[in-house]
């Protein structure tokens, strides 16, 4: 598509480079982007997109700004404060938050970008680095329907299911829903792959690859299952470490809370989550969380 817009993108992580290089080169519009590193500057450099010197900068380039930071903390240094990128922001502009963050950290930033006239909208993403990388994540959209339709055809440069979910804050709470859901799934084919080895009744393969074919069968099963539980392989670059899991794990029970709910199964998952992450697990993928399981 041909376009005049300049966009922004700030935070050039695992997730974030990957989607920057997508939207710089099927949008048609010119990109300019901000990392506290250089490295993926230099890297997106080589594909089109332009170099901020600071977050200020790209307030002052940008007309549609996307943020993808780590979680709450990074969001709210960079986009909040008198130094932030709402404070920076002219009206009329619009602001993307595509981290996953907690809901009230969502209407927080609306709330302060409304009072400036700026647009906000929540945006999180789900699915692997890969899909990053392939441009087929799954984005979750809180905000207005006219904003949602305005921003839809540059989210389709990063992902290939683009779900208006609500107003904002709707998007927030998909993503922490999907990421519990997730994890909690991880540990019961954790917990099912620690007795197949412990008790030797079945092979642990035989064990996936009949799952596959029955009514347990998940796209979970299918990625972290075979691809780590299985082999027992957690990485620690390139993937989700235990540490992000158990701050999204925090945020979906702090909402439960907010609403009058006790969630015994995320709670649980938390604990051997942060058990994985006391045992030198932190920054493994997270599937990582086998070992603890199996140590009993």
């Amino acid at each position: 598509m041909a376009s005049t817009t300049v966009l922004g993108f700030v935070g050039l992580g695992v997730m974030g480079e990957p989607m920057c290089k997508n939207l710089a080169a099927k949008s048609g519009a010119r990109v300019v982007a901000f990392d506290a590193r250089p490295a993926p500057l230099d890297t997106l450099a080589a594909h089109g997109v332009e170099r901020a010197a600071s977050v200020a900068d790209v307030a002052a380039r940008a007309e549609i700004v996307f943020v993808c930071l780590p979680g709450e903390p990074q969001v709210r240094a960079v986009c909040l404060g008198a130094g932030g990128l709402i404070a920076r922001l002219d009206a009329g502009r619009t602001l993307v938050d595509m981290s996953t963050v907690p809901v009230a950290l969502a209407r927080e930033l609306d709330a302060a970008a409304s009072a400036r006239g700026v647009t906000f909208a929540d945006a999180p993403v789900a699915r692997t680095a890969q899909a990053a990388v392939d441009g087929t994540l799954s984005i979750m959209v809180g905000a207005e329907p006219a904003l949602f339709e305005r921003l839809r055809p540059y989210l389709a440069c990063m992902g290939s299911e683009i779900t208006h979910c609500g107003p904002v804050g709707a998007g927030a709470a998909v993503k922490l829903m999907n990421n519990m859901v997730v994890a909690q799934t991880v540990v019961a084919l954790a917990e099912a792959l620690a007795v197949a080895r412990a008790s030797g009744a079945v092979d642990p393969e035989v064990l996936f690859q009949t799952l596959t074919k029955g009514s347990a069968d998940s796209f979970v099963l299918r990625n972290h299952g075979m691809k780590s539980l299985l082999p027992d392989h957690h990485p620690t670059r390139g993937a989700f470490p235990t540490s992000y899991i158990i701050k999204d794990l925090s945020y979906a029970i702090a909402l439960a809370e907010s609403a009058g709910l006790d969630l015994a199964q995320a709670a649980t998952t938390k604990r051997l989550m942060e058990r994985t992450a006391e045992a030198g697990y932190r920054d493994n993928y997270y599937t990582a969380v086998i070992r603890t399981i199996q140590k009993g």
